[in-house]
C-alpha cells in the first residue's frame, strides 16, 4: 500500500476523526477512516503514536487465585461488557500514577505492586493508533463505587471457575477475553 494524505475530518472532544488516503497494490484509491487522540495527524509518521494514552491494568488477588474484571455499561456496544480497569494518562501523569489513579477511581482498591508492564500495544488497531500501556500485578483493599458519573462500573474478583463460564456466555472486550482466557488453562 502506498500513503497519499492524510484529512482531518472531525474533531471531538476527546478523539479526532480522519480519513487516511492510499492507493492499493493494484493501483487503486482508497480511503481508510480512522481516529486518533492526536488532534494534529499530519503525515503518515505522525500515525505510529509516540506516546502512550492510556493503560490497562490487569490485577491480581494477593493469594494469586482470582483475577480482578469490571463489568461495565459501553454506551458503544448498548451492552454490559466484561473488561479489564483502564483510562486515559491525564497530561503529566507517569504510567504507573495513571494505573494507580484510575484503579482507585474505578473499583476503590489500591495497586500493591506490578510486576511487569508489556511492550508497545494499541487499543483497536482496525480504527484507532490509540496506544495503551499494559501493566500486570497485584492488587488489594475494599471495594467501592466507581467515581465517575459517566461511566457504569461494577468491579470484582472472580475465580479461574468464575471466568470460564463467563467466557462462555458474556461480552467481553477483546484483551480482557484473551488474558483471560489463558489465565484459566494455567
Amino acid at each position: 500500500m502506498e500513503f497519499e494524505f492524510l484529512e482531518k475530518k472531525e474533531q471531538g472532544n476527546f478523539i479526532t476523526r480522519y480519513d487516511l488516503h492510499y492507493k492499493t497494490v493494484d493501483d487503486k484509491e482508497k480511503i481508510y477512516e480512522m481516529v486518533s487522540r492526536n488532534p494534529d495527524l499530519k503525515t503518515r509518521e505522525d500515525l505510529s503514536n509516540p506516546k502512550e494514552d492510556a493503560v490497562a491494568i490487569i490485577m491480581h488477588d494477593v493469594t494469586g487465585e482470582k483475577i480482578l474484571i469490571n463489568k461495565e455499561f459501553r454506551m458503544a456496544t448498548g451492552e454490559w461488557v466484561y473488561n479489564f480497569p483502564a483510562g486515559l494518562i491525564d497530561e503529566g501523569e507517569t504510567r504507573e500514577q495513571a494505573a494507580r489513579r484510575e484503579l482507585k477511581e474505578e473499583t476503590g482498591l489500591d495497586i500493591v505492586r506490578i510486576d511487569e508492564w508489556w511492550g508497545k500495544c494499541y487499543s483497536a488497531i482496525g480504527f484507532s493508533n490509540e496506544r495503551n500501556a499494559c501493566c500486570v500485578g497485584i492488587a488489594d483493599g475494599t471495594f467501592s463505587k466507581s467515581t465517575s458519573t459517566q461511566e457504569e462500573i461494577v468491579p470484582g474478583w472472580y475465580t479461574k471457575e468464575e471466568v470460564k463460564k463467563l467466557l462462555e456466555t458474556q461480552a467481553f472486550a477483546v484483551r480482557t477475553q484473551a488474558y483471560c482466557y489463558m489465565w484459566i488453562k494455567q
